[in-house]
C-alpha cells in the first residue's frame, strides 16, 4: 500500500470512514458513530445500575456540598444585612477596636453616647442595643422599644406585641417555629425564665429581643451598650456625617448602613472564602476518586468489548471518546441530582437548624459546581482511558 493510502487507512480506523478495498475499514462504512457510541454508553450504564447509581450519587454529593456551603454562606450574610437594613438607621456606631465581623457579645459603649449623638446636626434619633451571645449561632438583643419603634415603625407581629413586663421576650417566626414557641409560653435563656410576649415577622434587627434595661442588668452591664444606631434627617448625608462623627469620636468605627451591609459579603471575609475553597477541594477529590474507581472497573470489565472495537477498525480516539462520553453523562446526571438535593438541604436548614443560619439558592454557582464536577470526573477517567488505549487487541479478544 502506498504511503498516502496508508495515511488514509489510518484515518478511516478512527473516523469510521470506509476505505475501498479494505475489509476492516468497510466495517464502519455507513455507520453513524455517534449513534453507536451512545447505544454502547447507555447499554453499559443500564447493564450495571448499581455502579452507575453510586457514581451519580457521589458526583451529586460533591455538587450538593459545594452548593449548600455557598448557599449557607450567602444566605446567612444576606440575612444579616437584611436585618440590619430593617432597623431603619442610617449610621451604625460600633465599639472601639471592633470590626464589621467582630462579635458584639459585650457592652463597652456608655449609654450616654446616644444623647451625645442626638445633639449633632442632622441627627434625629439615636438608640443603642445590648447583644448577649447564646449557644452558637444564637444571640439575644436588648433594646429600647420606644426609640426602636420611632426609628422604623417597630416589629410586625404575627401574634402578641412588644414586651410589657421585665421578663417578657419576643422572638421571630423562624425561631418560634424552631423552638415550638407560642405567645404565653416560657423560654429559659442565660439562666433566666422568660415569657413569650410576641412573635414577629423575621428580617428586622434580631431573632430574639428583650427590654434593654433587663438585659443590661442580667449581663452585669448597666449603663453600657454594644452598639448604637443613628437616624438622620436626610439619608443622603450619611457619608458626610460618618466623616464628621469620626472626627468627634476618634477610635469609634462608624459606618453608613450602606457601607456596613456592602461589607457583609464572602469576598470581604477572607477566612470564610478560604474555607469554601477548602471544602470545594475536598469535594472534587471525593468525586475524582469515585469516578476513577468506577471507570477503571468499567475498563477492566469491558476489555473484550474494547478489543472488538479496535479489531474492527476503532482507533484509540474512538475508545477514549466512548469513555469520555460516558463520564460526561455521569457528571451531568450527578450535577442535576446534586442541584435537586440542595432543595432538600434548604428544607432541613429551615426546619432543623437555628434561624441565624439561612441557606439560599445561588443560581450562578450551579454553573461553577457543574463545571467543577465535570472537570473532576474527566480527570478521573484519564488513567483508565490510557489503560484502555494501550490494551493489545489479541489479549483483549482472549480476555475472559
Amino acid at each position: 500500500m502506498r504511503e498516502p493510502e496508508q495515511d488514509q487507512y489510518k484515518r478511516s480506523r478512527i473516523s469510521g470512514a470506509s476505505f475501498p478495498g479494505e475489509g476492516v475499514g468497510d466495517a464502519w462504512s455507513g455507520i453513524d458513530l455517534t449513534t453507536v457510541l451512545n447505544k454502547l454508553i447507555f447499554a453499559n450504564l443500564t447493564h450495571r445500575p448499581v455502579r452507575t447509581l453510586l457514581s451519580v450519587l457521589a458526583i451529586a454529593v460533591e455538587v450538593t456540598m459545594i452548593l449548600t456551603l455557598v448557599g449557607v454562606s450567602h444566605g446567612t450574610l444576606d440575612s444579616t444585612a437584611a436585618r440590619a437594613r430593617g432597623v431603619g438607621a442610617d449610621l451604625v456606631v460600633r465599639p472601639p477596636n471592633s470590626t464589621v465581623m467582630s462579635s458584639l457579645s459585650s457592652a463597652p459603649i456608655s449609654d450616654k453616647l446616644p444623647a451625645v449623638l442626638m445633639q449633632q446636626p442632622h441627627v434625629v434619633l439615636a438608640t443603642g442595643t445590648v447583644i448577649q451571645g447564646l449557644t452558637w449561632p444564637d444571640s439575644i438583643t436588648g433594646l429600647d422599644f420606644a426609640a426602636f419603634n420611632r426609628m422604623n415603625g417597630g416589629f410586625t407581629y404575627l401574634s402578641g406585641g412588644d414586651p410589657v413586663n421585665e421578663n417578657d421576650i419576643i422572638v421571630d417566626q423562624y425561631y418560634a417555629q424552631h423552638k415550638h414557641l407560642r405567645v404565653g409560653g416560657t423560654l429559659r435563656l442565660i439562666n433566666h425564665d422568660w415569657k413569650v410576649a410576641g412573635v414577629f415577622e423575621g428580617g428586622k434587627l434580631a431573632n430574639i429581643c428583650v427590654k434593654l434595661t433587663t438585659l443590661q442588668e442580667i449581663t452585669g452591664s448597666p449603663g453600657h451598650l454594644s452598639q448604637v444606631y443613628v437616624k438622620l434627617d436626610d439619608p443622603k448625608l450619611a457619608d458626610q456625617m460618618v466623616d464628621e462623627l469620626k472626627a468627634k469620636l476618634p477610635g469609634y468605627p462608624i459606618y453608613s448602613m450602606e457601607e456596613l451591609t456592602s461589607m457583609l459579603s464572602i469576598n470581604n471575609i477572607g477566612m470564610l472564602k478560604d474555607f469554601i475553597w477548602v471544602v470545594i477541594t475536598v469535594a472534587v477529590i471525593v468525586g475524582f476518586i469515585v469516578v476513577f474507581l468506577a471507570m477503571y472497573t468499567a475498563v477492566l470489565e469491558r476489555t473484550r468489548e474494547i478489543g472488538i472495537l479496535k479489531a474492527v477498525g476503532g482507533g484509540s480516539w474512538l475508545v477514549l471518546d466512548l469513555l469520555f462520553r460516558e463520564t460526561l453523562l455521569l457528571a451531568l446526571m450527578g450535577t442535576a441530582v446534586g442541584i435537586a438535593l440542595t432543595y432538600g438541604t434548604q428544607w432541613l436548614m429551615k426546619h432543623l437548624v437555628p434561624p441565624p443560619l439561612v441557606q439560599e439558592t445561588v443560581y450562578w454557582w450551579w454553573l461553577y459546581a457543574g463545571g467543577i464536577a465535570i472537570v473532576g470526573a474527566i480527570l478521573g477517567v484519564v488513567v483508565p482511558g490510557v489503560k484502555a488505549v494501550k490494551q493489545d487487541v489479541t489479549e483483549a479478544l482472549s480476555y475472559e
